[in-house]
């Protein structure tokens, strides 16, 4: 098993501290100059970047049969079982629309599409840094650090064509 970092993207870090600061002036304000159930709706904003935070992906590892996606409290398993390929794509995420999920608050994840893929599930941290993991069923986009090693560990561990 071989583990790899999730890099943030300059655009992840610029969007999560925006929104991160944003949101906390926001809950902030409500509490100092609001009363009643006013002041707790300033919370909704806090509560969002707390909830976005725990979907973060702090790692992948490869192991025989998945790569598991390691969140903050608990990991994702992708099988590899059908695995077509496993391609280095860095501008895979390019013109692509969120049908569901997060577009950048601590990561790239949810449902996304594209021309050129098609429908696809994100797991990114680096979306110009993506590894394109195409099943008979599905495309997921990930973005290990090292993408080349990851994509070779791949192959070696489960003989993706």
């Amino acid at each position: 098993m071989k583990h790899y970092k999730a890099p943030w993207s300059k655009s992840l870090v610029v969007t999560t501290s925006l929104a991160t600061f944003s949101c906390l002036g926001i809950t902030l304000y409500f509490v100092a100059y609001f009363h009643g159930w006013l002041r707790w709706e300033g919370f909704l904003p806090l509560a969002i970047i707390l909830v976005s935070a725990l979907f973060t992906i702090r790692g992948y590892t490869v192991t025989p049969n998945a790569v598991l996606v390691h969140r903050l409290f608990w990991t994702t398993r992708l099988p590899l079982d059908g695995l077509e390929s496993a391609q280095v794509e860095p501008e895979a995420m390019r013109g692509s629309i969120r049908t569901f999920g997060n577009g950048g608050l601590f990561s790239f994840t949810g449902r996304f599409r594209n021309e050129s893929l098609g429908a696809y599930r994100a797991l990114v941290t680096d979306p110009n840094g993506t590894v394109v993991l195409r099943f008979p069923k599905s495309t997921v986009l990930i973005s290990p650090a090292a993408p080349q090693e990851f994509v070779h560990d791949i192959a070696q561990t489960s003989h993706a064509k």
